[in-house]
């Protein structure tokens, strides 16, 4: 599988979408809960990363899609996420939750993860950057 093949939008193969609020919550909660980030090395460097410190813990990053050199499907991305979970001694049936700047790649991550035999695994629907508010703009309301 190469794991980063366009999911049917209409199925709903992994455990859901939830707010960022809530995954924060449910992270604070379940020491073996996981946040991976599926965003790109260049999101990460110019917008920035998610904060847990504050639960002694760090995100893991694994792109969804690459970007540059060429932009596209990571199609390592299920070996990546395999290799990371056991660095992280994640075990089958912990949750995991998914993360990008609007909900609509780590989505397909959650539901890449969840035919890989993980899961539950979670959207973080609302993203990093949050939802457009009224001049169209992220980062004002919602998101991480």
């Amino acid at each position: 599988m190469s794991g980063a093949s366009s999911p049917n939008p209409n199925t709903a193969a992994y455990a859901g979408d939830i707010s960022a609020k809530k995954a924060w919550s449910e992270l604070e909660q379940n020491p073996k809960a996981l946040l991976i980030d599926v965003r790109t090395q260049a999101e990460w460097n110019f917008v920035g990363l998610p904060d847990l410190s504050g639960l002694s813990r760090e995100v893991v990053l694994i792109e969804w899609q690459t970007f540059p050199p060429q932009p596209g499907p990571n199609q390592n991305f299920v070996p990546s996420l395999t290799a990371a979970l056991d660095g992280a001694r994640h075990e089958k049936g912990d949750p995991i939750y998914f993360l990008c700047r609007s909900g609509a790649r780590s989505r397909g991550a959650a539901i890449a993860a969840t035919e890989a035999g993980y899961g539950p695994c979670f959207n973080v629907g609302d993203g990093f950057e949050g939802g457009l508010d009224t001049e169209k703009k992220r980062g004002r309301v919602d998101g991480w």
